[in-house]
């Protein structure tokens, strides 16, 4: 997959909202044999093989320190002592907001023509140890991406209608 693919899914991604403008999702792209073989053993039986076989697995992370972003990102208020110190809401907004924009990515890479495939399925003390052991970021979840075979590819599954999913009050 060429690089200037995943750039203009992160080019797209990046405008999504997030509180305070926190945008703590990091991504590792992985796309090497060496990068691959850090996060094969990871992954749970059923997620190995399209894994290995994927062009890329985006490693969709959380960043622990993303208030120290804040001066930068929401200048205009100290959104940094929000935070800063503050175990409990540095856990929640950065889980929350992380998860935020990997949907957002999610739509970006289906919107440059990829198909994804997040996954759990894998050990998160495996893959912060072999790719964040020196930062503070930490796996939120993993996402395949590729071009899939339309004849391999699974039809797309049934959703929940309006009704069984929403209330109006």
């Amino acid at each position: 997959m060429e690089t200037e693919t995943l750039h203009a899914v992160y080019d797209l991604m990046k405008w999504g909202p997030t509180s305070a403008n926190s945008c703590p999702l990091r991504i590792i792209f992985v796309t090497t044999p060496e990068a691959k073989a850090l996060l094969l053993p990871a992954l749970s039986a059923g997620n190995v093989e399209k894994t290995r076989t994927a062009p890329v697995t985006a490693v969709l992370a959380q960043d622990m320190a993303f208030y120290d972003k804040l001066p930068q990102l929401f200048p205009h208020a100290d959104a940094r002592s929000w935070y800063a110190g503050r175990d409990a809401a540095i856990a929640e907004a950065a889980m929350r907001n992380s998860s935020l924009q990997a949907g957002y990515f999610i739509l970006a890479a289906r919107a440059v023509g990829l198909d994804c495939g997040p996954m759990s399925g894998f050990d998160s003390d495996t893959v912060n140890t072999a790719f964040f052991a020196d930062r503070t970021w930490r796996v939120n979840f993993l996402c395949n991406l590729g071009y899939g075979d339309p004849a391999a590819l699974h039809p797309r599954l049934p959703r929940l209608a309006f009704d069984e999913a929403c209330e109006i009050r």
